[in-house]
């Protein structure tokens, strides 16, 4: 839909620096910032939902809880604590 709007010079000039920038359009520029306004967040139909690699097929090691933040933290904190969990000898 086609429309106009009154928008302060000084802005519209950064509006269209970002889009250069973003390589997009001025109207999907808008359009984005419309609907982070109305909605909340990014329509992220186009990206793949986030995954947790884990190696050695071991996933998290015994007494990592990712849930409980002051444990990790003790954890990474503690002398030695994380190298001695990650030696592989």
């Amino acid at each position: 839909m086609r429309t106009t709007i009154n928008v302060d010079d000084g802005l519209l000039t950064e509006a269209k620096r970002r889009a250069a920038e973003r390589g997009t359009t001025l109207t999907a520029l808008i359009e984005d910032a419309l609907r982070v306004e109305l909605h909340g967040r990014r329509d992220e139909v186009d990206e793949e939902p986030f995954q947790t690699l884990t190696y050695r097929g071991g996933g998290l090691m015994p007494g990592f809880d990712l849930d409980d933040n002051a444990a990790l933290r003790g954890l990474l904190d503690d002398d030695g604590a994380w190298s001695s969990r990650t030696s592989t000898s």
